[in-house]
């Protein structure tokens, strides 16, 4: 019997140090150095070959909103080894040791399992028809359904609208549970986003189970086949340019995209990628100015290339409508000022009475302040009057509802010239950043989540 014991103990201590061989082998190798380029933090990560696992580095950088300047991504073999040259907001490299440090643990440990972002809350899941006014009456249906907006964030692209939506009970401040509050919630919104045209494609849906926000918006857009769609709005020769091709050598399709540069481009793309079930085994990332280049050698997960004329044409439009999702256009508007109930509503309802429209926004709350940022054009999609931005921010208060100019360079299509603009009319970007933003920003790690 001790026999026994002595030789289950010295099998625990063997299984113990095979463990942690195996933790040793397949944590990633981080080294961020400062020393090297002049203009960006060098970030390079060594791992173990895992699907999903590049998507996981880029989303790290992406909530903690660097920006990628360039990359080189490469596996051989097993093992994969990626090099990002990455700046903060304001094009300048990393100086803060804390936000460094964070940022390599978060890397060294992508393999492990990762939990949710968001707890103690529900998420509202809406699809539906774009239109005038939309976001106001979202918005006023749950304040009339004491719900609270923790976070939130819409997407429109091609006359659609996507989002996830936050929210606690205004009462007790816990999740949404209750069976039959939940199927008032569901009720009122599909009513509100049906409108009188788009019976059949609304959709809300409640759930507790939150992957992450941006990944499965595009998730939802992608279901809702956005991207097959004809865009009301046409940009002046602004839109992604995709080429689909097929390389002999290693039996890849080389991807490439030429588009404007702009935050989280290459989580967007490489999202899209990762969900269509291709896996990236080379991709180079080059950005000058405003404008981005990126080139991706990839294979199905059976390690097979795209094979038909369909499918590249799906990748195609699938990786154009990635790009363009989150594109921001309109004048931007930033609110800081003490969260409420009802503070969305109010506010969205005096763009709307004012005739203008939001194109994409930026929303939540922390420490009871709530941090927004909309974007917004008139009615019909065009550059705002000034002298409706400045009513609107008397009306809000000039303090609090602060104004910076952004491009807007988009044109109606002929085709459509005589009719309503519903695609940017009354469309939401709501970004709500993550919960790994909003803890940096309650330690002051970083300055905003824009």
């Amino acid at each position: 019997m001790q026999m026994q014991r002595v030789e289950k103990m010295e099998w625990h201590a063997c299984l113990d140090e095979y463990e942690k061989l195996l933790f040793r082998m397949n944590t990633p190798r981080v080294v961020i150095d400062n020393g090297v380029c002049p203009a960006a933090t060098i970030v390079k990560v060594d791992s173990a070959r895992k699907h999903g696992i590049l998507l996981e580095a880029v989303q790290i950088l992406t909530d903690l909103n660097l920006s990628v300047k360039k990359a080189n991504i490469s596996s051989d073999g097993r093992w994969s080894m990626d090099v990002y040259h990455v700046t903060d907001q304001n094009g300048k490299k990393l100086t803060d040791e804390r936000v460094i440090s964070y940022m390599e643990q978060s890397l060294g440990t992508i393999h492990f399992t990762r939990t949710s972002d968001y707890t103690g809350v529900t998420a509202l899941e809406l699809t539906g028809t774009d239109r005038v006014g939309l976001l106001s009456e979202v918005f006023a249906v749950l304040a009339d359904l004491q719900c609270d907006i923790v976070e939130a964030k819409v997407w429109t692209h091609n006359g659609r609208i996507a989002s996830l939506i936050y929210v606690k009970d205004c009462n007790s401040g816990s999740p949404i549970e209750d069976s039959q509050q939940i199927d008032t919630i569901e009720a009122r919104l599909r009513n509100v986003l049906k409108g009188d045209n788009d019976i059949r494609s609304a959709k809300t849906t409640v759930s507790l189970a939150v992957t992450h926000t941006e990944r499965r918006l595009h998730q939802i857009m992608v279901v809702d086949r956005d991207y097959e769609r004809e865009p009301v709005l046409q940009r002046n020769g602004d839109s992604p340019v995709v080429t689909v091709q097929h390389c002999e050598r290693g039996g890849y399709s080389v991807v490439n995209i030429e588009c404007k540069d702009r935050t989280k481009l290459l989580f967007d793309v490489v999202c899209t990628l990762t969900d269509m079930e291709y896996v990236v085994f080379h991709a180079t990332i080059d950005t000058t100015g405003d404008r981005a280049s990126l080139e991706f050698f990839i294979k199905h997960t059976d390690g097979t290339p795209i094979n038909s004329e369909a499918e590249r044409q799906r990748v195609i439009l699938c990786l154009q409508a990635a790009v363009e999702r989150r594109a921001s256009e309109g004048v931007r508007l930033e609110l800081c000022t003490a969260d409420r109930p009802g503070l969305l509503a109010e506010v969205t309802r005096t763009f709307r009475e004012n005739g203008l429209n939001v194109t994409r926004a930026e929303i939540s709350t922390t420490l009871d302040t709530a941090l927004n940022v909309f974007y917004v054009t008139d009615a019909a999609g065009n550059p705002a009057d000034p002298k409706i931005i400045e009513a609107v921010r008397q009306g809000i208060g000039l303090s609090e509802l602060q104004v910076k100019e952004m491009p807007l360079i988009y044109d109606r299509s002929p085709e459509r010239e005589g009719e309503e603009a519903v695609g940017v009319a009354g469309a939401v970007l709501l970004s709500l950043g993550s919960l790994v933003r909003r803890n940096l920003y309650n330690l002051g790690l970083i300055r905003s989540f824009s």
